[in-house]
């Protein structure tokens, strides 16, 4: 395709930039504040994993089994079908079930299962040997988790975070087709239905340039928390 037939393609002086910019902020704000609350509930859904996994306690078995099954059921059900399962549940939550913020419970369901396993991961990889010493040095478990388990994980979990986050931002792209707002619903509705090809390119690159804003918010936090 020649430059001239790009230029009649790709309209982009009747972009309407502000509405862009808007969406773009409505998409950072809905990856911020699931983000926020993955990382809490990923954590302690990973720790609760890790903790009771290996134990022979009927009861802690039976623990780690329910557990293991939310997490895998969430996981394993496709985003675009979450949000129509969790209406209910968002509108009795947020009390809408359009807009940015009824986009949050579904990103939430679908992301802290997810991040949960990288947690459990990561809590699996510290050196057994350095929480045997924390122990015998007579740390209680708290002391433990916070003190040793925590730390020593931290690189993977933010690089773990870093990857949930950016699964996110695509979430909230697919959300934005049935009216949760941000660049996936102007993709869609201003772009795609509208037969206008420029506003579709604009909100990608858009969403491209978030992605690689995060990514390299977290690439460089990690390297910040990583002393090895």
């Amino acid at each position: 395709m020649s430059s001239s037939n790009l230029t009649s393609y790709f309209r982009f002086q009747d972009v309407n930039w502000p509405n862009v910019w808007s969406a773009a902020w409505e998409t950072v704000w809905m990856t911020v504040a699931s983000v926020v609350i993955v990382a809490i509930l990923g954590i302690l859904l990973g720790l609760l994993l890790y903790e009771t996994s290996g134990s022979k306690s009927k009861a802690v078995k039976g623990l780690n089994l329910i557990v293991a099954l939310f997490v895998n059921i969430f996981r394993s059900i496709p985003f675009i079908i979450l949000i129509v399962l969790l209406l209910p549940l968002t509108q009795v939550l947020v009390g809408a079930i359009t807009g940015a913020k009824a986009a949050i419970p579904s990103l939430v369901f679908s992301a802290a299962p997810f991040y949960a396993r990288l947690v459990e991961l990561a809590f699996h990889e510290v050196d057994s040997g350095v929480l045997e010493a924390a122990e015998a040095m007579g740390a209680t478990k708290w002391q433990v988790i916070f003190k040793v388990l925590l730390p020593e994980s931290m690189p993977a979990l933010v690089s773990g975070l870093t990857v949930t986050a950016i699964s996110l931002i695509g979430y909230t792209a697919m959300a934005g087709a049935i009216g949760a707002g941000g660049l996936g619903q102007l993709a869609y509705t201003d772009g795609f239905q509208s037969y206008n090809n420029t506003i579709t390119l604009a909100a990608t690159v858009v969403i491209v340039i978030i992605v690689f804003a995060f990514q390299a918010l977290g690439d460089f936090a990690v390297k910040k928390i990583d002393k090895r």
